[in-house]
């Protein structure tokens, strides 16, 4: 493994990992981030900080997995689980995939529309036909390298555009600093927290980078890896900073406004834009991550029949919900549910898995710090997870009887952890 990564070959690996960036940026997660500042103003920056500090650690697992033992995400699941079981674990994986990616693409397509409509009088559906054109005609490529590249200069447009917007803003950057690192709690601030890190650690990622990372050394992945989550953590905080803009309640329209009023009108355009960059980025990575997942948990050919169908129903639900004016808020309620589920299930999987000498060797297997924090993540993604479950029963997810259900899980999820660790180091 070379000691250094030359400019290059850093700058090629960030394009190829922007992938990522590009999948857990999308209007939801400007919605959020933008509402999170326009609500609470700063205060919950650390939300951001600690999801991106997340997700690298998780993706850099599921990518070192890949590269140690040679083998997809979805092969070292079936090596560990290939009994009946198993293989309806890995079918409902795959489900869960599937219709959180399918229930989300609506929202990304109708998010990009958002975008453009801010800034253009072309009827919708125009717009849309143009979007989902644009989408397919990537993905139909086949190359993945160069889906995850044409991804970055997405990925950076809309950083350059929200970084400029939120550098206007007059927030000190003690202050900046100090709510980076400081967690607080404001009043009904709760259901922001968690959708800010749960819009940014998505189970389906894990799959993606899992696929993404094959033929790639363990410093070329880390390095293309880490810079493309910092960035995007860079971009939603930048997002959140400019939704501190906005005094009144939050919707795009309301936003844009103020931002032009505030900075001029370039300020309005560039927020529409990096909203139209955000959706169709991400209307490009859902069908991709579940064309991804299907093939690591069924050996898939990427260029072949199985794959392509997969992204084509993806694209196609989401397009015609979109012309049919469908509201996905139902559709991605269920998603975030059956995603709560399966964040934990796959964290714990992960575990397991980067603590397998068998599967890692010793010198890639983690070390007790990264278990520690890897625990402390699974804890907090079990929580996160009965949360929103909870909500779905319209439960008081915040009451007495919630938090002890939560706890209780949570506290199962590390006792089974770290007895499945030492069972693997016997």
């Amino acid at each position: 493994m070379p000691k250094s990564i030359s400019f290059k070959k850093g700058l090629s690996s960030l394009l190829f990992w922007s992938v990522i960036s590009a999948a857990f940026i999308g209007p939801g997660t400007v919605a959020t981030a933008a509402k999170a500042g326009a609500g609470f103003g700063t205060a919950l920056l650390w939300a951001l900080f600690f999801s991106v500090l997340a997700t690298l650690i998780l993706q850099e697992a599921a990518a070192r997995i890949t590269i140690a033992s040679g083998k997809s995400l979805g092969a070292v699941l079936n090596q560990k689980f290939q009994s009946k079981s198993g293989a309806l674990l890995r079918k409902l994986l795959f489900f869960a995939v599937a219709f959180g990616c399918a229930a989300y693409q609506t929202g990304n397509l109708l998010g990009a529309l958002s975008g453009i409509e801010l800034i253009t009088n072309t009827p919708p559906w125009i717009l849309l036909l143009l979007i989902g054109a644009i989408a397919s005609g990537l993905l139909l490529t086949g190359n993945i390298q160069w889906i995850a590249r044409s991804l970055g200069v997405l990925v950076a447009l809309m950083g350059i555009l929200f970084v400029a917007i939120a550098a206007q803003s007059e927030i000190p950057f003690s202050q900046f600093a100090g709510a980076l690192v400081k967690p607080t709690f404001p009043e009904g601030s709760t259901l922001l927290i968690t959708a800010l890190i749960g819009t940014t650690i998505v189970p389906y990622n894990l799959f993606l980078a899992s696929g993404i990372s094959q033929g790639q050394s363990i410093g070329e992945m880390r390095v293309g890896l880490s810079l493309a989550i910092i960035i995007g953590g860079v971009i939603s905080m930048a997002i959140l900073i400019t939704g501190t803009a906005l005094d009144e309640a939050f919707t795009f329209e309301a936003l844009q406004g103020r931002l032009s009023q505030n900075f001029g009108e370039a300020a309005g355009s560039f927020f529409a834009l990096g909203l139209f960059a955000a959706g169709l980025s991400s209307a490009i990575t859902a069908p991709l991550a579940a064309a991804v997942t299907g093939a690591s948990l069924f050996k898939w050919d990427p260029k072949g029949k199985n794959f392509r169908t997969t992204w084509i129903i993806i694209l196609g639900l989401g397009l015609m919900f979109s012309l049919l004016k469908f509201k996905p808020i139902p559709a991605i309620i269920m998603a975030q549910a059956i995603n709560g589920v399966l964040l934990p299930l796959v964290a714990i999987f992960l575990y397991i898995a980067v603590n397998d000498k068998s599967i890692m060797g010793k010198a890639l297997a983690n070390k007790p710090l990264v278990n520690l924090l890897f625990l402390l993540i699974t804890g907090l993604t079990a929580w996160l997870g009965l949360h929103n479950i909870i909500r779905i029963f319209n439960m008081d997810a915040n009451g007495m009887a919630a938090n002890i259900i939560k706890s209780a899980g949570t506290i199962a999820c590390w006792v089974g952890l770290i007895l499945s660790n030492r069972k693997t180091h016997e």
